[in-house]
């Protein structure tokens, strides 16, 4: 493979297996580096989100979809791990709640809480994770990553995961129908996505430009965790905060649609776009290094390895037939 720096030799489903707990938990700061890397941590949350990615992808696969049906089983997992797992939705003493275990609280629900981390989830720790390995194995972008024996175990182990995470992780239990609530709208989700209809015939779409795009991801993360953070100190009402994150994300995905994503020159693009959201990321971990050590380590780690895929994919685009 002449235009690469480095030779992908393992799987892509093991690099997927651990970018995505590497994104949702350690670059994102919520697990630390000295508690992502411990060897317990590291396997459970591997084989959570992990596995749950794996599991996404390979669903897209299977139904043969497009992308909004890994944005939308990225949204099922989300609730998942924080609905029916850690219970975070309804916990109001859950552990990173701070002050949305009061404020969007309504009926036994954190309401603003639970739309950021199902957000969160189905864009950084599912969907974010697959574009980057898709772009590292192009060539395998549309073939079954994992055998069906080893797509059933990861579920399993899933379902085994939420199953102890319910029971023991903590002592609140949600009230039954808020639980079941929670399993019927990740069942809807999962529904959605396998039913969603193959996008219509071709229009006209143009080419956007990578710094264009990746301003876009980064303006968007920014705006994303900034409405989260920091409305709930500014904002008296939840409802608004609700509805802003939904047409937040709306606005990004409609501006996005407008871009042809067909081409192999669009694989810059979305590196472009996936860049810029996790710039943000990358920039949070040097002011996390005051809290937990290692962060901006993990931070020059995650802008290092962009750059790298980013080389690697320009290469590729300038020499098609070099692979």
């Amino acid at each position: 493979m002449q235009y690469s720096l480095i030779r992908f030799n393992i799987s892509p489903a093991i690099v997927l297996f651990f970018l995505a707990p590497a994104i949702g938990e350690l670059l994102s700061g919520s697990s630390p580096p000295l508690e992502f890397f411990n060897p317990i941590s590291l396997l459970f949350l591997s084989s959570l989100y992990g596995g749950g990615a794996i599991i996404v992808r390979e669903l897209k696969v299977f139904w043969r979809k497009d992308f909004r049906a890994v944005v939308l089983l990225g949204a099922a997992y989300g609730i998942l791990e924080e609905g029916l797992l850690v219970k975070s939705f309804f916990d109001p003493n859950w552990v990173d709640l701070g002050i949305l275990g009061v404020y969007g609280r309504w009926l036994g629900v954190n309401w603003v809480w639970a739309e950021m981390l199902t957000i969160y989830h189905s864009i950084y720790s599912i969907s974010i994770p697959i574009i980057l390995v898709e772009l590292a194995y192009p060539e395998r972008r549309f073939e079954s990553w994992v055998s069906m024996k080893v797509f059933k175990f990861l579920a399993a182990v899933l379902v085994f995961d939420t199953v102890i995470g319910f029971l023991f992780l903590t002592d609140y239990f949600p009230p039954l129908l808020h639980y079941l609530t929670a399993l019927l709208v990740m069942s809807l989700f999962v529904y959605l996505a396998y039913k969603l209809p193959a996008e219509k015939g071709k229009v006209y779409k143009k080419n956007g430009g990578p710094r264009l795009l990746f301003s876009v991801g980064l303006i968007g993360s920014t705006c994303f965790f900034s409405l989260f953070w920091a409305g709930p100190y500014i904002i008296g009402y939840p409802i608004i905060i609700i509805i802003a994150g939904i047409m937040l994300v709306f606005a990004i995905f409609k501006f996005l649609k407008r871009f042809d994503w067909s081409n192999p020159a669009s694989d810059l693009n979305r590196l472009a776009v996936v860049g810029g959201a996790l710039s943000f990321l990358i920039l949070l971990s040097f002011l996390q290094e005051f809290n937990s050590r290692g962060m901006a380590l993990v931070g020059l780690a995650a802008a290092f390895g962009l750059l790298l895929l980013r080389i690697k994919v320009k290469r590729r685009i300038q020499n098609p037939f070099n692979i």
